[in-house]
């Protein structure tokens, strides 16, 4: 899988973990079984010196992570709620702002022929981001683009989340991200009629919303499930979300039955939730 976007530093209130939604969901692919290839960028600094440490030692190719110094290596600042909800601040312009793919580069990831292409919503934000997504859809459309919304405050734009929506095979989101596309799409606010009419419209193969300690509602193929979530003593959310997004995944590509993926991908953003930061062991 293709995975292009983010890489920073998450700075919490007792720590700075690696992060960037991307990343996390990268990581959790990785040790899944699969071979994610991460394009991003960090700053020519000592941030990103340590970030390419971490993200070698977590087992991630990095041929397609770039050094710039054109941009301090990416951070968002994290605001931990009730229960452990979490909001950021994120740093704009940043490393991964930069990214820089020479059609050789193109080329090479053509050959890869990776099957499936993720994306959010925060690289594509902004011009040079939109424009490397646009070019790696065009030239991979046998690709399966997998987009998990991943709204941040700022990088939000109803029109992007729209044509993001519309360009989408697979589909991931949260009950807030819900709300905000009800509103951006017309599209129904209650989790089946979202699923089954997101599919309808746009021909998604498969579409899921998390509903934190409720579960998550999700369709693949017409089949629609909801299962409760897993009991967990919540450290904070920062990642859990990717956890899930790869262990959706990992059950479409496995060929599992939506229940199954429900079930196993809830108990892996479950995990996550239950520990410090986004990537555990890092």
């Amino acid at each position: 899988m293709l995975v292009p976007g983010e890489v920073l530093w998450d700075r919490l209130p007792d720590s700075v973990r690696l992060g960037g939604a991307p990343l996390n969901f990268a990581v959790h692919l990785r040790r899944l079984g699969h071979v994610p290839l991460l394009v991003s960028a960090v700053g020519a600094d000592p941030d990103g010196e340590e970030a390419r440490s971490a993200i070698e030692r977590l087992g991630l190719e990095t041929r397609c992570l770039q050094s710039t110094a054109q941009f301090a290596t990416g951070s968002a600042i994290v605001h931990l709620g009730p229960d452990g909800d979490t909001s950021f601040a994120v740093h704009r312009p940043a490393a991964y702002d930069a990214i820089e793919l020479p059609d050789a580069t193109i080329a090479q990831i053509v050959c890869w022929a990776p099957a499936w292409l993720y994306y959010g919503t925060l690289f594509p934000s902004a011009p040079g981001g939109r424009s490397i997504l646009e070019r790696l859809m065009h030239a991979l459309p046998a690709a399966t683009r997998f987009y998990d919304l991943n709204l941040r405050p700022g990088f939000d734009d109803p029109e992007l989340v729209r044509e993001l929506l519309g360009a989408a095979h697979v589909v991931k989101l949260n009950r807030q991200e819900l709300s905000a596309v009800h509103l951006a799409v017309d599209l129904p606010a209650d989790p089946e009629a979202f699923c089954r009419e997101g599919s309808n419209r746009y021909g998604w193969r498969a579409a899921c919303v998390t509903m934190g300690a409720r579960g998550c509602a999700m369709i693949v193929s017409n089949e629609y499930v909801e299962v409760d979530g897993v009991a967990v003593e919540v450290v904070d959310t920062v990642g859990a979300g990717d956890a899930f997004a790869a262990a959706f995944v990992h059950g479409l590509v496995s060929g599992w039955p939506p229940r199954t993926i429900a079930e196993f991908a809830n108990r892996a953003g479950a995990a996550v939730a239950g520990v410090p930061g986004a990537i555990p062991d890092q």
